[in-house]
């Protein structure tokens, strides 16, 4: 049998019509597994909602993980919906949700994309006047909020007249006029009890809009992506036939929910594949999360791989003894591997006791990762795996296999996705496209940035450059956007500068631009925050501020030898050091420019 690109058999994945479709599926299936891990009382139906006990609930991080059901939370989906429906969705209506992670908002997402009306997911960590931005934008007439955001929502209420209502997450003060969620959900229950199942039967269109998902909100129009329920299903299939996932596996959840990497990736695929959710407390409690609920798989941004290997490295190089033994470990299963033997996770049984002992795969988004980080993990034990997503494509259009990987690549194309590479240079490197059943509706009002968007054909064009290898591996250079001209006609991409000088310890962060030179020319210049714990590490910088010249002659040394790696006209010429980290988004990528 020829598998193509995929070189071994796709896993077998079973066919799902939308997302009603899909948890139907996952209830029968899987009903009384656990679908989440909570530390909520009141999700987990330790403490009545309206409850003395509710209103006096306090943060308690030493609270063990509870679970829910496939059963309850398919239960809950159908009874919120219904409540809803009965209550305040209206025909047209669109719900956007602003909260953290929390279980009241897997419900939500679920009960209303199911045919009640248009889910609108907003960052939580978007500034108020952002918030106002993409809630008119978006035509939201509902708003789903925690008492998080309790303070941003009611500074801005009177700017947001088209929302006519409000739901709060948690428990609300005596005199508010906002529902609360479980009310409607009560009330949902109660009125099912009573015969009302219309809204397991509303129509769903699997090729309308039914999710709106804003992928930056600093413009007075910004871009709206409108998915499907068929774009979000054949991504779930797709990924899913590439990596395995099973009902045995437990994910950590620790991105934020808005966005379409976590919410496809780490969200619905869980639902679709039977496996159960823990809902981490937050980035300063994930070690702490990791013990308690011992998860198999975690999805993550590379600052949380490179967090999770320098804090290995850091206690393994406290001790000589145990460096030493580390070091004869690697060598030793290095040499194993060779011969068909992995004693990996034997010999690195402390490390993988640190990650809760059951930690099997990492996966990789949101940016460009190191290949040698990714090897290191793999070295002990860890399967680390990258892919490449984007909004537009709901979200994933390239990733890797567990069993057939390239640690320098994005990933092959997903089943039924094609990609390609179109106006390449002398090199091969061009911009990425892809088309599937993946690719986005287009721009919520925005025609014109849609027809630039996907062509005629179907194409979705990225905006990144790269080229496909010999084995169809998607590598990506950079963004088309970033790339600097030179005047001979030469592109050089900042992000291949960016990687090479990242490696050094030295360096935490660096921007690549091009500075125009009086002959009309570009001069390559190197931006750097250099890395606090390196520079103390040093007995000539201890102390130092970061932007003393003696740090700079240092990083000055390491951008020579990075530079004797590249051609002439990509090298670095000016180097400008900064006191504080580059400013980013809330997915953790800098701000360029």
């Amino acid at each position: 049998m020829d598998h193509g690109i995929y070189k071994y058999p796709l896993y077998e994945v079973r066919e799902i019509e939308n997302l009603r479709d899909m948890i139907q599926q996952s209830e029968r299936l899987y009903g009384d597994r656990n679908a989440y891990l909570l530390k909520d009382p009141i999700a987990t139906r330790q403490v009545a909602p309206r409850s003395e006990e509710a209103k006096n609930l306090k943060i308690d991080r030493k609270r063990p993980y509870v679970g829910v059901t496939f059963k309850q939370f398919a239960a809950d989906v159908r009874a919120f919906g219904t409540g809803l429906k009965n209550s305040i969705i209206g025909g047209n209506s669109r719900v956007a949700i602003l909260a953290e992670t929390r279980y009241e908002w897997y419900v939500s997402y679920l009960a209303v994309v199911n045919g009640l009306a248009i889910v609108v997911p907003l960052d939580k960590e978007q500034p108020a006047n952002e918030i106002v931005n993409l809630v008119q934008n978006a035509e939201a007439d509902i708003l789903l909020y925690s008492n998080q955001k309790k303070k941003v929502v009611d500074e801005i209420r009177d700017q947001m007249p088209g929302v006519r209502q409000y739901v709060n997450f948690d428990l609300p003060g005596d005199e508010e006029t906002d529902l609360y969620f479980w009310d409607i959900l009560k009330e949902g229950e109660k009125q099912r009890e009573e015969g009302d199942l219309s809204y397991d039967t509303l129509p769903i269109d699997t090729e309308a809009m039914q999710i709106l998902l804003f992928t930056s909100g600093t413009t007075a129009k910004p871009k709206a992506v409108m998915l499907s329920h068929k774009n979000i299903c054949k991504n779930l299939m797709g990924m899913c036939a590439m990596t395995y996932i099973d009902e045995y596996d437990t994910f950590l959840s620790v991105l934020p929910l808005h966005h379409t990497y976590e919410c496809t990736c780490g969200y619905l695929c869980q639902l679709y594949r039977g496996s159960c959710v823990a809902a981490s407390e937050g980035l300063r409690y994930i070690l702490q999360n990791i013990q308690e609920a011992k998860p198999t798989i975690i999805l993550v941004v590379p600052l949380m791989m490179e967090a999770f290997h320098r804090g290995i490295m850091k206690k393994v190089k406290a001790d000589p003894k145990t460096l030493k033994k580390f070091n004869f470990g690697l060598r030793l299963t290095r040499g194993l591997r060779k011969v068909g033997i992995d004693l990996r996770r034997k010999v690195f049984h402390a490390v993988h006791e640190n990650f809760g002992g059951r930690l099997r795969l990492l996966i990789a988004g949101g940016a460009a990762i190191d290949e040698k980080l990714l090897r290191s993990m793999q070295d002990m034990g860890f399967n680390c795996l990258q892919g490449y997503g984007l909004t537009e494509c709901a979200p994933i259009l390239a990733l890797n296999r567990s069993d057939y990987y390239n640690n320098r690549a994005a990933g092959l194309a997903l089943p039924g996705v094609d990609i390609k590479i179109i106006n390449a240079d002398e090199e091969g490197i061009g911009e990425i496209i892809g088309r599937g059943d993946n690719v986005m509706i287009g721009y919520y009002r925005n025609e014109e940035a849609t027809r630039e968007a996907i062509d005629e054909e179907g194409y979705y064009h990225t905006g990144d450059l790269g080229y496909l290898d010999k084995d169809s591996f998607v590598i990506i250079t950079g963004r088309k956007k970033n790339m600097i001209v030179t005047k001979n006609g030469k592109n050089v991409f900042p992000e291949e500068i960016e990687f090479l000088l990242q490696q050094e310890p030295l360096i935490a962060e660096v921007v690549i631009s091009g500075v125009p030179t009086h002959d009309g020319d570009k001069l390559i210049q190197a931006e750097i925050f250099p890395d606090r714990e390196t520079v103390d590490q040093d007995p000539e910088l201890k102390g130092l501020p970061l932007t003393d010249e003696r740090v700079k002659a240092k990083i000055e040394q390491q951008v020579k030898e990075i530079n004797r790696r590249l051609v002439n006209y990509k090298a670095v010429r000016s180097v400008v050091l900064r006191g504080e980290e580059f400013p980013k988004t809330t997915a953790k990528k800098i701000k360029r420019g």
